[in-house]
């Protein structure tokens, strides 16, 4: 099959630009031809992974006032095997994960571990409790002193949804706690066991890789280091505007970054055979709405920690974000699903992974979304699909700051 120069030329530039960013130089500024710069703050904001001290301390006052949606979410946060003060860790050195984590050799202990760490460093800042501390603490450690890698088909995408969770708790802890003695430690094992493995992509379904550099952006921060940070904004931004469909875009989607897809024939069978294409329309719509709220949400994720970052990629990404929730809530809602979307059959299950996209494009852009509300507001409190998304109610609900 013979590539289009143009496409040729692309898979070049960005093979180049990944040299660049390896050697230390922002990938940023040097991926322009493909999307505008974005600048980001040269020092990085701590905690500053999908959450800051603002909205930490948002969240805190709305709790102790039992103001609602705020006091639902924390109960339900509480009440939630992941707040147990006496969850026992289960780390291991490898963790092997096959497809659908079939084999299971560690995958739901290192995944709900990390929500688990995720959940008591909240309960820690909310209640000032320094059990919930010490219990994240713990859990956190008995994993930097054994993992080593992941292994089998899903390593990918394991690596991912724990590598997103984990700086979450890391950073609240690191930057609100004032003892965590083996902190190094964990850094050395986001370092050397995550980050490589992320930080590349892949050449996969979207929400595998969406969820890479979601993994990869808030290991960055965690570690400081700017130019790994730097080349997972750029290849998530080429990623975003693949995975989403809108008008702007003609009359087809954007190509992927990698994958060797390069004509039209390729495209519509890498979007599960669509060829009708319309505002909202992702990669995996057809496919099924549970992976594509997996890549809508680590969309969202990606972006909120820009936000705080002071790289705000909301208003580049604010019409495939808001198109996307609302096309696929929309459905969820009732909706009839017309002949022309996916043969007019959809397999609904978007999940819990709402809140921060809504809260960031309505609330704070004003942008008018009655789908995604009524989704929103008619699943709170949205709690955790025991993969990557964990209390988004309690944590972005109407969050201003």
């Amino acid at each position: 099959m013979r590539r289009s120069p143009s496409r040729a030329l692309l898979a070049t530039g960005l093979a180049v630009l990944a040299v660049l960013a390896t050697a230390g130089v922002s990938l940023a500024a040097r991926a322009a031809t493909a999307t505008p710069a974005v600048t980001a703050a040269a020092v990085f904001n701590h905690p500053g992974v999908l959450l800051s001290r603002a909205q930490l301390d948002f969240v805190k006052g709305r709790v102790a006032a039992q103001a609602q949606p705020w006091t639902n979410a924390y109960n339900q946060m509480m009440a939630s095997r992941y707040a147990s003060l006496s969850r026992t860790p289960l780390p291991r050195a490898t963790v092997e994960c096959g497809s659908y984590s079939n084999p299971n050799y560690g995958c739901t202990d290192e995944r709900e571990d990390a929500i688990a760490a995720y959940t008591d460093a909240l309960a820690w800042y909310i209640t000032g409790n320094q059990a919930y501390a010490t219990k994240a603490i713990a859990i956190m450690d008995a994993w930097s002193a054994t993992i080593r890698n992941h292994t089998n088909s899903n390593a990918p995408l394991q690596t991912a949804w724990a590598g997103s969770v984990w700086p979450r708790a890391a950073e609240i802890i690191r930057y609100t706690y004032p003892s965590w003695p083996a902190q190094e430690r964990f850094a050395t094992m986001l370092r050397t066991v995550y980050l490589p493995v992320v930080l590349p992509g892949i050449h996969s379904n979207g929400n595998w890789e969406l969820s890479m550099m979601e993994a990869a952006v808030g290991i960055s921060v965690f570690l400081d280091d700017r130019a790994a940070y730097d080349r997972a904004i750029a290849r998530f931004r080429l990623r975003a505007a693949s995975y989403i469909y809108i008008a702007a875009d003609g009359s087809q989607p954007k190509y992927p970054p990698a994958g060797g897809i390069d004509t039209r024939a390729e495209l519509i069978s890498y979007w599960q055979g669509q060829s009708t294409f319309v505002d909202g329309l992702s990669q995996e719509t057809c496919r099924d709405f549970t992976h594509t709220g997996y890549g809508i949400s680590a969309i969202a994720h990606v972006a909120e920690t820009s936000r705080i970052q002071g790289g705000d990629l909301y208003p580049e990404l604010q019409d495939r974000l808001r198109h996307a929730l609302g096309f696929h809530t929309k459905f969820e809602n009732g909706v009839a699903v017309p002949s022309n979307i996916c043969g007019g059959t959809v397999a609904k299950g978007l999940g819990p992974i709402t809140e921060v996209g809504f809260n960031a494009l309505h609330n704070r852009l004003g942008i008018a979304m009655a789908n995604t509300e009524s989704y929103t507001v008619a699943h709170r409190p949205q709690g955790s699909n025991n993969l990557f998304v964990a209390w988004e109610t309690l944590t972005h609900a109407d969050n201003p700051a």
